[in-house]
Order: C-alpha cells, then sequence, then structure tokens
C-alpha cells in the first residue's frame, strides 16, 4: 500500500507541475514497493516432478510387442484373404471346365451337318455374319493348326447356315496363302458334306485382294459361303492410308476440302470389306454385309488385339474363353461347345441399338 506521506508529496507535486506522471515516473514511483526478484521463493519440489512427469506422459512410450502383433495380425489377415478366395476361384473354374467337358460330349457335331442343324434349330437368330479372332500360335505347326480351326470354323458356319464369315489374324498370315487356305477348307466341307455336289460354295478373299474361288465349282443350287481374311493392316494402318490419299487429293485440286465428310469416309472404309462378290456371271452380285453380327474371340479374355474399330460398331461381342480360364490348358483352342456358346448367348441378346 502507498503510504499517506507519499500520497501528500505526489499531490504537492503535481499541483505544482500541473502536469500527470509519466510511465517511467510511475515505474520509480512504485519501484520501492515491489519485492527483490533475488529473494523471490523458488518452485517446489513436487511441483517440479509433476512437471517432470507431465513432460514424460507427451512422449509416448514404445510399444515393440504390441506393434509386432498388430503386424503378424494385418500379414495374417491377408494371407487368409488370399488363400480363401484362390480356393473359390480355383473351384469356379474345375466347375466351369467340368461343364465344358459335358457340353463338349452332348454337343459334338460328328461332323454331321444335321446335327449342327439341329443343335441351332431351337434359336430365335442366327447371325447373318459371324467374325472371330483367332491367334497364331508359336509352335512349329502353328499355321496348319490356325488353318484347319479356320476350316472348322467354315464348316460348321456352313451347316447352321451362316453365310457370312470373317476371321481375323492380327498378323495377315492367312492373305498370304489363300489357295492353300481354300484348299483346306474344301476338304473339310467334303468330311462334313460327303461328295461334292452337296458342299457349299466358297469363295475367299481379303481386303485389296481378288475373290479366290474354284473354277468350274459353282453350284447354283448350293448356298454359297463368303470367308474373309482380316489382318491388323485393315485397321489404323488403313484410316492412315486413306487420311493421306485425301490429303494429296485435296493438296493437288483433285478434291474439295468441303467435300471430304464423314459419309465419303465411311463410304471409302466400308468399300474396302463390301466389294461385290460373283461366283456365276449371269448372277446378280452379292454384296458382303459389312458390319458382322456376332464377333467371337476364342481366348481367355475379350482382346481386340487391333480390330478394324469401324466393323464392330453394332457387333455383339462374346468371349468362350471366359469361363474355363484356361484351366484345361485349352483356353485358346477353336472348340464346338464354344461356338455354340456364342451362338446361344446372341440369340438371347437384346438388340437396342442405342435406345
Amino acid at each position: 500500500m502507498v503510504s499517506q506521506r507519499d500520497r501528500d508529496i505526489l499531490r504537492e507535486d503535481l499541483r505544482a507541475r500541473g502536469t500527470k506522471l509519466n510511465a517511467a515516473e510511475r515505474e520509480a514511483l512504485l519501484k520501492t514497493y515491489l519485492p527483490d526478484p533475488a529473494v523471490l521463493p523458488s518452485k517446489p519440489a513436487r511441483s517440479r516432478a509433476s512437471t517432470a512427469s507431465s513432460e514424460r506422459r507427451k512422449t509416448p512410450r514404445k510399444k515393440p510387442i504390441r506393434a509386432f502383433l498388430k503386424s503378424q495380425l494385418h500379414h495374417l489377415t491377408y494371407a487368409l484373404t488370399h488363400i480363401i478366395f484362390g480356393i473359390v476361384v480355383r473351384l469356379l473354374q474345375a466347375y466351369h471346365a467340368v461343364v465344358d467337358r459335358i457340353f463338349a460330349i452332348v454337343y459334338h457335331h460328328h461332323r454331321t451337318p444335321e446335327l449342327i442343324r439341329k443343335d441351332v434349330r431351337g434359336l430365335k437368330r442366327l447371325p447373318q455374319h459371324l467374325s472371330t479372332i483367332l491367334t497364331l500360335r508359336k509352335e512349329d505347326d502353328a499355321l496348319a493348326a490356325l488353318m484347319d480351326e479356320v476350316a472348322e470354323l467354315a464348316a460348321w458356319s456352313s451347316c447352321a447356315g451362316i453365310p457370312q464369315l470373317s476371321v481375323y489374324e492380327k498378323t495377315g498370315t492367312l492373305k498370304s496363302c489363300i489357295p492353300a487356305l481354300h484348299q483346306i477348307i474344301t476338304t473339310k466341307l467334303a468330311s462334313y458334306y460327303g461328295t461334292p455336289s452337296q458342299q457349299p460354295n466358297l469363295q475367299l478373299f481379303a481386303p485389296h485382294h481378288p475373290v479366290y474361288h474354284a473354277e468350274n465349282a459353282f453350284r447354283p443350287d448350293n448356298p454359297t459361303l463368303t470367308i474373309l481374311l482380316l489382318s491388323s493392316t485393315d485397321g489404323r494402318e488403313t484410316i492412315v492410308d486413306l487420311t493421306k490419299t485425301l490429303a494429296e487429293m485435296s493438296q493437288n485440286g483433285k478434291l474439295s476440302p468441303d467435300d471430304i465428310t464423314q459419309e465419303l469416309v465411311d463410304a471409302e472404309i466400308s468399300e474396302i470389306t463390301s466389294q461385290p462378290l460373283a461366283l456365276d456371271p449371269s448372277s446378280r452380285d452379292t454384296v458382303l454385309k459389312p458390319e458382322p453380327d456376332l464377333l467371337l474371340v476364342f481366348g481367355p479374355f475379350l482382346k481386340l488385339d487391333g480390330y478394324p474399330p469401324w466393323q464392330i460398331r453394332l457387333t455383339e461381342m462374346y468371349c468362350t474363353g471366359q469361363r474355363s480360364h484356361g484351366l484345361a490348358g485349352d483356353g485358346e483352342a477353336v472348340e464346338y461347345q464354344g461356338y455354340m456358346r456364342g451362338l446361344w448367348h446372341f440369340a438371347g441378346a437384346q438388340m437396342r441399338f442405342g435406345r
């Protein structure tokens, strides 16, 4: 407390000066009443101990055993999940492999057209243009096996009443041996139909290749089977060549840039696979349907592998190997039950066409 004497001195000093004290003067006046910092009491030992314990509580204590058990629990859960998932996948693969073998026994064609027609008789619709993607394997007899698969597909399609078949093989090896392929398919059809008089008329062609058919072998009363061979060069390279051609014609003044429309590009691209096919000069030219109705992929998963994109705008796709997953070692084999599953899938599909 400020003494009465100091109050009187302060009052008289203020009257004499006529002004108030500044901050330094007020601090100097009160300094005599403040305790000396040197004699202040120190913190007690108990408060120091509590401060140290609180600081220790702030730093987390290491728990190596608990962390080890937690990591082992995570590893065990991960391993059990993988084991259970693997068992389920294997059981599904084994189930589908057994079903495929049963279908292979029940629905076997026995190289008899009547049995194939019986298998497809109950279907609501059949594709008029069937396309398939095959792969050239790396074995020594890969080309012979590939040509035999094409011959089998041609025979099944002919017996089922499918008039057009297109085969896509990425490398284009089949295009270089069209006469040999024609002979192999003819031999395969003979094993199904017997006498040549009952065999369908067969013709093969590829983009930028002439139509190939046997001379003097046309039978007007028999149906015609048309086979189109495609490769990766008929996809991106075709659109690149078409773009270069249109650009050169525009630069040379042969074509106006305003004339290059979507309809012109569609017409030029469609001309590649819809050239007129005539076996009989007296008959009207037949035109191959440019877009397939059904695309069969013989493999473990759906892979187009460079298939021309404008060919499959409205095409139904089916992968034959997605069920067996290659468990039986024939995930990419061309088999009759896979072919029939594709036709069943197409018959039951809903064609909405973007609606």
